[in-house]
C-alpha cells in the first residue's frame, strides 16, 4: 500500500494535465463549453471465512470522462485509456454526439461566477499503511473474535478489511481546475447465531478516512457476535399501532427520503411527494437539517461539486419549514433557481439531536419497536408511502423484552415525518448525513 499511496499522490498532477489536454482539444474543435471529469483509485480488499482467505482483491482503476456543449446540445464520452491519442479520441466523440442530440436550453456549465477560487485542506487524505498479508490477518482476527464470543454462534459469512485511496481532477472551460485526494477505510465482520433450530444474522463495520480512528478488528466481531445473539429468540407479533424507534444508521435512511423528494430532478420531473414545498413546515419545530461541506475528515467533504461550484455551509430545514431543494446548475435552470452547489449530491447533513441518549428514548417511549434492520424497497417517492420489513426488538414499560421479525411498518412519509417526537444524541458518523436514533410517535407495525 505504500506504492498506491506514492502512485496516487502523484496522480494529482497527472490527472490535471489530462483535463487540461482534453479542454485545450475541445476548444480546438469550436465547442462553446466543456467539463472534463479524471480519476484514479486504488485499493485492496481481503475477506477471510472460518479461518481461510476466501477474496483477496487489489484494484487500480483510471478513467477520464467528458461533457462537451455546442449550440445548446451536450455531448458525453469517456475513456479508461490516459494516453493523449485516445483522450483526443474521447473529445472527438464527445463533439459529434453533440451533433445529434436535441438542443436544451439549459444545459452548459454552471455560471463562471460560482467557481470556486480557494481549494483548502479538508484533511481527507490519510493512506493505510497496510499490505495483504495484513489485511488478511486482522480480517483473520476480526472472525475469530466473533467465533468466540458465544457458542451459539455457529457460522460465518466471513471478515473483512478493506482501504481505498483515490484521486479526482475536474476542469472546465471557465478556467477551473481542482484536484484532491481521499481515502476511506473499513473492517467489517457477518456471523450467524442458532439456538433451538432457528438462525439469526447481523454485522456490524466500522469505517473512516483515518486509519486509526478505526475500531479494532476484534472489538468489530465481537460486535457483530453480540448483535447477532441479540436476535435469537425472534417472534412475530399481532398487528398494532405504536411508536417507532429507528436507530441511527436507519434513521439517516428514513430522512434521506425526504432528501431525494428536494432534490432538483425529482422537482423539475414533478415526481415527489414534497413537490413544490419550500415554504412548508414538513418537519416538527424542533427538526433542522444542516448542510456543512467543510467538516474536516468528514465523509462526505468537498470544497466544490461536481460542476466547480464552491460549497458553502446553508441550512435545508430551519424550525421544521424546508426553506431549499438541492440543486445541480442545471436542476436549477429548469427551476428558475439558482445551483445550490449539490451537482453530485449533498454534503454532510447534520440533524442536531437533544441530550437524550437511547437508553432514554427507549424508556420514554414505553412501548412500541426498534426498527434495527429494513427489508425491501417499499417507499414511493412519488406518493410518500412507506412500506417496509423490519427486524428489531419489541419494548414494554421502557424495558426491551425480545427480538421481533416478520413485521412491516408502514405509512405516509409525510404525516410519518410531522409524527417525529425526539432524536437522540447518538449520531453514526460513519456516512454522509448525521443524525441520532429517531422516534417516531406512531406506525401501523403489521404482524401475525
Amino acid at each position: 500500500m505504500a506504492e498506491i499511496a506514492k502512485r496516487v499522490s502523484m496522480g494529482s498532477e497527472e490527472l490535471e494535465k489530462i483535463v487540461s489536454l482534453a479542454l485545450d482539444e475541445a476548444r480546438s474543435l469550436g465547442v462553446d463549453q466543456a467539463e472534463v471529469a479524471a480519476s484514479q483509485d486504488m485499493g485492496l480488499s481481503a475477506t477471510a471465512r472460518l479461518g481461510d482467505v476466501e477474496n483477496l482483491e487489489f484494484t487500480n482503476d483510471r478513467g477520464m470522462g467528458i461533457t462537451v456543449y455546442k449550440n445548446s446540445r451536450k455531448g458525453n464520452a469517456s475513456t479508461s485509456d490516459m494516453s493523449s491519442a485516445a483522450i483526443r479520441e474521447a473529445v472527438a466523440k464527445a463533439c459529434s454526439f453533440a451533433m445529434l442530440t436535441a438542443e436544451d436550453a439549459h444545459s452548459g456549465l454552471a455560471d463562471a461566477g460560482r467557481m470556486a477560487t480557494e481549494i483548502k485542506d479538508l484533511e481527507l487524505d490519510h493512506p493505510w499503511e497496510i499490505d495483504a498479508n495484513l489485511a488478511i490477518a486482522l480480517a483473520i482476527e476480526c472472525e475469530n473474535a466473533a467465533l468466540a464470543t458465544d457458542k451459539r454462534i455457529s457460522n460465518s459469512e466471513g471478515a473483512t478489511v478493506g482501504t481505498n485511496r483515490g484521486t479526482r481532477a475536474y476542469g472546465n472551460t471557465h478556467g477551473f481546475i481542482g484536484s484532491y485526494s481521499k481515502t476511506s477505510h473499513s473492517i467489517a465482520c457477518a456471523v450467524l447465531a442458532e439456538e433451538d433450530g432457528a438462525m439469526q444474522r447481523d454485522y456490524h463495520y466500522t469505517s473512516s478516512r483515518v486509519p486509526g480512528e478505526l475500531q479494532d478488528a476484534a472489538a468489530v466481531g465481537v460486535l457483530a457476535a453480540e448483535k447477532t445473539v441479540n436476535r435469537l429468540g425472534a417472534r412475530k407479533i399481532k398487528t398494532t399501532t405504536a411508536p417507532v424507534l429507528f436507530i441511527p444508521e436507519l434513521a439517516r435512511g428514513f430522512i434521506g427520503h425526504a432528501i431525494g423528494a428536494i432534490a432538483g430532478g425529482a422537482q423539475y420531473r414533478r415526481s415527489s411527494f414534497l413537490l413544490d414545498a419550500v415554504g412548508e413546515k414538513i418537519f416538527p419545530k424542533f427538526v433542522q437539517i444542516q448542510e456543512r461541506p467543510h467538516i474536516p475528515r468528514a465523509t462526505a467533504s468537498r470544497w466544490y461539486d461536481s460542476e466547480g461550484v464552491a460549497t458553502y455551509d446553508r441550512d435545508i430545514v430551519t424550525d421544521g419549514e424546508l426553506r431549499s431543494y438541492v440543486l445541480s446548475s442545471y436542476s436549477a435552470r429548469r427551476l428558475g433557481l439558482e445551483t445550490t452547489a449539490n451537482a453530485g449530491g449533498a454534503q454532510n447533513l447534520l440533524i442536531p439531536g437533544s441530550d437524550t441518549n437511547l437508553k432514554q428514548l427507549i424508556a420514554d417511549m414505553g412501548t412500541g419497536l426498534i426498527v434495527e434492520e429494513l427489508i425491501g424497497q417499499g417507499v414511493n417517492t412519488v406518493t410518500g408511502d412507506y412500506s417496509r420489513g423490519v427486524v428489531g426488538h419489541w419494548v414494554e414499560n421502557g424495558e426491551i423484552q425480545f427480538a421481533v421479525h416478520e413485521v412491516t411498518i408502514a405509512g405516509n412519509l409525510r404525516d410519518l415525518y410531522q409524527r417525529i417526537v425526539a432524536i437522540g444524541n447518538d449520531q453514526d458518523l460513519r456516512g454522509g448525513m448525521r443524525c441520532g436514533s429517531l422516534l417516531v410517535e406512531e406506525m401501523t407495525i403489521a404482524g401475525a
